[in-house]
């Protein structure tokens, strides 16, 4: 496979990154990336554009065989019978479908939502946001034949068709919908009717893991959700994997679906062929932009300020509920910060509050999933986040094990280069990260995560 390129797309919230690699040995030839604007709708368009700037800065697809595309999950995609986007897509972070979620929820029961897709609805889901588009847009509703995700968009472009009739998905991006069964690979159209009110509508078919269909010069593979692709990417295993972007997703690797009625954990499908039950809060490493902005500091002097307070900061415990949250399931909810006295009323106290207070939301998620019989032993941190030193170094103060830091990469980009490579020569690559990782463990801070527990019930209790 010397010289044979392939290709790996992340299409994410904040932006586009292109990676170009051998299949062979995944040596990085080129890469390239773009933004994404700011907000929780975006016409599919601007994706598009996205893309081409990151694929000129990658220098092209011309000399590449295989293309995969990772994206964000959940992003409603409408489009008319004639392929035309009927409305801007609504992304995940996209809190106007709460009050949706509990109607679904009230109608068949979590029980029966988390048995039958592994997922009970929150604001973030697909199958929400059908049901807002239903109620406060019945016009636009009515024109929909076809609804995608962001990722099966992305590759229906790439491959030159103007027919919804060609788009395709994989296991993990449709596991994240609410109308699809990923145990036994179909979707629920009772479900899509409960939510739409018709089920008449044309959904993407769903791949397998390295199958592909073809483009003008290039096969494109399944792709898979941005999770999933970051484990493809990582190697990960059955590791517990905690990423820190725009939201912080807990994950671990899994041989069964879950089926939480709580609707902690949802019950999503791996990039592989298993399932990888996941936590999501939505408050993650702009937790920490709020801080910097705040404080009047950047990053770096935001690391330096929490690492120079004592761990626990004295008490000083941020709730940060800042974008809402939807773990716990609080849409409306704001930040809260318990503890503050003339002592704790310092610049470093906050920044370490910030910190701690980002991570204990994670911990949140690693709790839920070791109660669901994941052996958690260590953590891998990934993420824009985990590029900030205080962030590395009190982690495992925080969690409680300790955590490894891989070597700075695109992560799900590298997932969806080595879906890519596996579709064009029908195996799964072994590619070595690129660098060592590096190991801190800490231990963790006493009364830390019981005083986070303890703020958070009573803002939880007020709401």
């Amino acid at each position: 496979m010397r010289d044979v390129l392939v290709a790996g797309i992340d299409s994410s919230t904040q932006s586009c990154k292109v990676v170009v690699r051998d299949a062979g040995s995944g040596e990085l030839v080129r890469e390239g990336r773009a933004p994404h604007p700011v907000g929780t709708e975006i016409a599919p368009d601007r994706w598009w554009e996205a893309l081409q700037t990151a694929l000129d800065q990658a220098g092209g697809l011309s000399d590449v065989e295989a293309v995969s595309v990772a994206g964000q999950q959940h992003g409603l995609v409408c489009l008319d019978a004639a392929g035309e986007v009927v409305r801007p897509a609504l992304l995940w972070n996209d809190t106007r479908s709460a009050s949706a979620a509990t109607d679904l929820v009230a109608e068949l029961g979590a029980r029966t939502w988390a048995a039958a897709v592994g997922t009970v609805p929150v604001a973030s889901i697909t199958v929400s946001k059908l049901r807002w588009l239903a109620e406060h847009e019945p016009e636009n509703a009515a024109r929909v034949a076809a609804v995608c995700l962001p990722h099966d968009w992305l590759s229906w472009r790439l491959s030159g068709s103007s027919s919804v009739d060609d788009l395709v998905t994989d296991r993990s991006d449709a596991s994240g919908t609410g109308y699809f069964d990923a145990r036994s690979g179909e979707y629920r159209r009772d479900l899509l009717r409960t939510a739409f009110g018709r089920e008449d509508v044309l959904l993407p078919r769903v791949l397998g893991p390295a199958e592909s269909v073809a483009g003008p010069r290039f096969r494109i593979g399944a792709g898979a959700g941005d999770n999933a692709g970051a484990a493809l990417g990582l190697g990960a295993g059955d590791d517990v994997v905690v990423s820190l972007g725009t939201s912080g997703v807990v994950s671990a690797r899994g041989e069964r679906q879950a089926a939480d009625p709580t609707g902690t954990i949802a019950g999503f499908a791996d990039a592989t062929g298993a399932f990888l039950p996941l936590v999501v809060t939505l408050n993650a490493a702009r937790v920490l932009d709020a801080a910097t902005r705040l404080l009047g500091v950047d990053h770096e002097a935001l690391s330096a300020l929490a690492l120079s307070a004592p761990a626990g900061a004295d008490g000083l415990t941020l709730v940060p509920y800042l974008e809402g949250e939807r773990t716990p399931n609080l849409p409306t909810a704001t930040g809260a910060v318990h503890g503050l006295t003339l002592g704790t009323a310092t610049p470093a106290h906050l920044a370490r509050a910030a910190v701690e207070g980002l991570l204990c939301g994670q911990r949140v998620g690693i709790e839920a999933l070791a109660e669901a019989g994941v052996h958690v032993q260590g953590v891998r941190l990934v993420g824009g986040a985990a590029r900030s030193e205080a962030v590395r170094r009190i982690a495992p103060t925080v969690f409680g094990v300790p955590v490894t830091v891989p070597p700075p990469g695109e992560y799900v980009a590298d997932g969806a280069a080595r879906q890519a490579a596996w579709a064009l020569t029908g195996e799964l690559p072994r590619w070595p990260l690129g660098g060592e990782p590096a190991v801190f463990d800490d231990p963790e801070t006493p009364g830390l995560w019981d005083r986070y527990r303890e703020a958070a019930a009573k803002y939880v209790d007020r709401r």
